[in-house]
């Protein structure tokens, strides 16, 4: 299913954002916390990871907020691309599978919504809703992972990367 929109106004802005956060909290399976073996499986990513900037690959970083996390199998995220005056322009809620094996970490892309005005770097985009269940196809995003102590790094195959540091 995919639904178009466009966010003129605040209120709207803030039905967007409450509706990501209800598609993430209803994505987040609190019985999945059992974490795989980082020693078998490759960097340990397992947790909650603050989200940080940002970085497209023509070099332009915006800074970012919201989580990202992975249980033994499962990953959510929720972010939000802040403008220079740290107010939310771009939001998106995701959430699937994963499998990692060594720095090669491949995201099954199981749920999305986002929408954002136009910033540096990122076209405007409208509205997109999408969910599929488990026995439905999904695209899958493979993605080098770096991790240095308390901070990670996705480096997704459009070029972009984003950082994040461990939640407290």
């Amino acid at each position: 299913m995919l639904t178009r929109l466009r966010l003129r106004n605040p209120e709207s802005r803030v039905r967007l954002a409450a509706l990501v956060l209800a598609v993430t909290a209803l994505t987040a399976r609190p019985g999945a916390f059992e974490f795989q073996d980082a020693s078998t499986v490759g960097v340990d990513v397992a947790g909650a990871w603050q989200a940080s900037t940002y970085i497209l690959k023509d070099g332009t970083e915006h800074l970012v907020t919201g989580q990202i996390f992975f249980t033994g199998s499962n990953w959510t995220v929720l972010f939000f691309v802040l403008d220079d005056f740290g107010l939310a322009r771009r939001g998106s809620g995701e959430g699937g599978t994963f499998t990692l094996t060594g720095d090669q970490l491949v995201l099954t892309h199981r749920y999305h919504l986002s929408a954002g005005e136009a910033m540096p770097g990122l076209a405007a985009s409208e509205l997109r809703m999408v969910a599929r269940g488990p026995d439905t196809n999904a695209p899958q995003e493979p993605c080098q992972v770096i991790r240095d102590d308390d901070r990670l790094r996705l480096n997704f195959p459009s070029g972009n990367a984003m950082t994040f540091i461990r939640a407290m």
